[in-house]
C-alpha cells in the first residue's frame, strides 16, 4: 500500500480498507471485477461507506493529481451494464509503501487498519514511536472536527483495542528513551470474537456501522394503536367472546422463517450470509444454537478466514453428508460444518491450499510419512538366525618369551675357587666369559682389573660384545 494513502489526510480510513481489497483482487489475471456491495461485505461495511472510500481513490488527488485506482465502466452489447473492472496505481520505484496483510482489512475496522499500517511503516523503518506521534497522524472525518488530529487521548484507546485482538503486541517501556515497542503480527496471535454491534471508533458519539446519525428520541408510535377511555387513563381491551368467525381456530405463528431469527439478534449480517446454504434450514435451529453459531463465525472471520472460504467450507460439506438432515442442524454446523480441517498452515482447507487450490505441501509430507510408518509396521518381520556351534576350546598357547634370557651360569664359585680362576684366567677366557656371560658375570668372575682392558665401548654402555 502506498505511504500517502495511510498518511495522508484526504482519505477515509474506509479507502484503506477498500484500497487493500481491490488490489488483493486485482491481482487475478482478470482483475478486480466485484461490485461495490461485495467488497462491502467482504470488508464488513455498508454499501456507502465503501463507495465513499472508493470515491477518495478513484479521484484524483488535489495535491499531487494522482488516482490511486482506475475504474473502468463495462457494458453489454444489449446495453445491460456490468460490474466495473478496477485496477490500482503501478507505484513508482522510489515511492514509499508498507506491506498490509489481506486479512487485516477484513478483520480490523477501518481506523484500527490505519493504525496497524502506520505502526507497521515505523517498524520497518525502525522509527521509534509515541503515543502522540500516532495521534498527530489520526484524523476526524466526520462531524465538528472534521480534518482534525485525534490525539493522544484517543490513539492510546485505539491502541489498547488493537492490541486487544492480537493484530500487534505493545511493550511497555522497552523503547527508546521510555518509549512503548510495538511489533506486528502478520496474522492475530489469538482469535477475537466479533461482537454483533459495530466497534466504537472513538469519532462521535456512537459507533457508525451504516453511516449513518444517531437517533435522540425514541418512535412512541407501535404496531396496534391504543384507544385511551375514561378518566382514569386506563386501556380498553376487547376481551374474548365465545363466538369464533372463519378463519379463528388457526393459531398466528410469530416466527416468520430465518427473518425474524436475524431481526431478534441472533444471527449478524455477516453470519447470515455465511449460512446462505444452509438458510432454509436455520427456521428449526434453537435461538441458543444460532448465537453460538454467530459468535464462531465471528471468531474465524476475526482469524483471518474470509466469508467465501465460509461458506464454501459449508456448501461442500452440506453436500456430501446426509447427517443433519435427519438429525439437529445446529449442533452439526458447530461440530463439522464450520470446523477446519487441514494442517497447521493457515491457507490449508482440508488439505488444499484455499488461495491456489493445488495439494498441500506439508499435507503430502505427512500423509507419506503416515504411508512408510504403515508399511514398516506391515512388513514380516525375518526369523531369527540359529545359533551357531560354539567353537571348540583350544589349549591355551605357551609363549616364550622374547629377547630369550640369557644362559644360566650355574652354581657360583667359593672364594678360593674365584680366586684360582682369576690367576690363571687368560684374555682368551675373559673375553669368552664377557660373550657368553656378559660384562657384569665376567667382572664378577675375574675381577675388574682383568676385564677392564678387554671390554669395549658397547660393553662400557651396557650393550653386548661385538
Amino acid at each position: 500500500m502506498p505511504l500517502r494513502i495511510v498518511v495522508g489526510a484526504q482519505y477515509r480510513d474506509a479507502a484503506l480498507s477498500v484500497y487493500i481489497k481491490v488490489a488483493a483482487l486485482a491481482m487475478r489475471p482478470e482483475g478486480c471485477t466485484a461490485k461495490v456491495s461485495v467488497l462491502a461485505e467482504y470488508l464488513g461495511l455498508s454499501k456507502s461507506v465503501a463507495e465513499r472510500g472508493l470515491k477518495d481513490l478513484t479521484h484524483p488527488d488535489e495535491a499531487d493529481g494522482l488516482t490511486e485506482v482506475v475504474t473502468t465502466r463495462r457494458t453489454l452489447r444489449g446495453g445491460r451494464g456490468q460490474s466495473a473492472h478496477r485496477v490500482v496505481r503501478t507505484a513508482a520505484e522510489d515511492e514509499h509503501f508498507v506491506w498490509v496483510p489481506v486479512r487485516a482489512a477484513d478483520a480490523l475496522s477501518p481506523r484500527l487498519l490505519r493504525l496497524y499500517a502506520l505502526i507497521a511503516y515505523a517498524e520497518a523503518r525502525n522509527q521509534p514511536l509515541a503515543v502522540g506521534d500516532l495521534g498527530d497522524m489520526l484524523y476526524h472525518h466526520t462531524g465538528k472536527k472534521a480534518g482534525q488530529h485525534l490525539g493522544a487521548r484517543q490513539a492510546a484507546r485505539l491502541l489498547d483495542e488493537l492490541a486487544a485482538t492480537g493484530w500487534i503486541t505493545v511493550h511497555a517501556r522497552q523503547g527508546l528513551q521510555g518509549r512503548h515497542a510495538y511489533e506486528t503480527h502478520r496474522h492475530p496471535l489469538q482469535p477475537v470474537q466479533l461482537e454483533s454491534t459495530a466497534p466504537d471508533i472513538h469519532d462521535g458519539s456512537g459507533p457508525d456501522d451504516q453511516a449513518g446519525s444517531l437517533a435522540s428520541r425514541e418512535d412512541p408510535r407501535t404496531d396496534r394503536p391504543v384507544t385511551r377511555a375514561g378518566v382514569g387513563g386506563g386501556i380498553r381491551r376487547r376481551r374474548p367472546t365465545g363466538s369464533r368467525g372463519p378463519g379463528h381456530d388457526e393459531k398466528r405463528s410469530n416466527t416468520n422463517g430465518p427473518q425474524i431469527a436475524q431481526e431478534r439478534g441472533d444471527l449478524t449480517r455477516r453470519a447470515w450470509q455465511v449460512l446462505e446454504p444452509v438458510r432454509h434450514e436455520l427456521p428449526a435451529v434453537r435461538p441458543f444454537l444460532l448465537r453460538r453459531i454467530d459468535a464462531e463465525i465471528g471468531r474465524q472471520l476475526a482469524a483471518g478466514a474470509g466469508m467465501e472460504r465460509l461458506t464454501a467450507r459449508l456448501t461442500a460439506r452440506w453436500a456430501s453428508t446426509e447427517d443433519p438432515r435427519r438429525g439437529d442442524v445446529g449442533r452439526w454446523i458447530l461440530g463439522s460444518g464450520l470446523v477446519r480441517r487441514g494442517c497447521r498452515l493457515d491457507g490449508c482447507e482440508s488439505g488444499t491450499t484455499w488461495h491456489t487450490g493445488e495439494r498441500c505441501h506439508l499435507c503430502e509430507d505427512i500423509a507419506a510419512a503416515n504411508r512408510d510408518t504403515a508399511a514398516e509396521e506391515q512388513r514380516p518381520v525375518p526369523p531369527a538366525p540359529r545359533p551357531e556351534p560354539p567353537a571348540p576350546v583350544r589349549p591355551p598357547t605357551t609363549w616364550l618369551p622374547w629377547p630369550p634370557p640369557p644362559p644360566d651360569p650355574g652354581p657360583a664359585p667359593t672364594p678360593d675357587e674365584r680366586e684360582q680362576l682369576r690367576q690363571a684366567a687368560t684374555p682368551a677366557a675373559v673375553r669368552q666369559a664377557l660373550a657368553e656371560l656378559g660384562a657384569a658375570a665376567a667382572i664378577d668372575l675375574y675381577g675388574r682389573a682383568r676385564v677392564l682392558p678387554h671390554l669395549t665401548t658397547d660393553q662400557h654402555d651396557g650393550g653386548t660384545p661385538a
